[in-house]
């Protein structure tokens, strides 16, 4: 399982959550974070540390948000 970056990450510029990953699984885009899913690790470090509460467990992206995962995906 990997985390997914989603909507309230946008035009967000706060990196909290990026800074305390251990694997350097964020890749910054033009207007967002995003978490790569082939080296996220699934250790939790980033979601107490992200302020907008943007980001979840693949198997909990609230459905309004589900192709954040392939968009995370995607972009990295």
């Amino acid at each position: 399982m990997t985390y997914v970056v989603t909507q309230y990450c946008v035009d967000c510029r706060y990196t909290d959550c990026a800074e305390v990953c251990p694997v350097e699984a964020f890749h910054k885009g033009p207007r967002m974070l995003y978490i790569n899913p082939e080296t996220c690790i699934d250790c939790d470090a980033c979601v107490p540390a992200c302020p907008v509460e943007a980001i979840y467990p693949e198997d909990e992206v609230p459905e309004k948000w589900a192709h954040f995962t392939q968009i995370n995906a995607d972009e990295c």
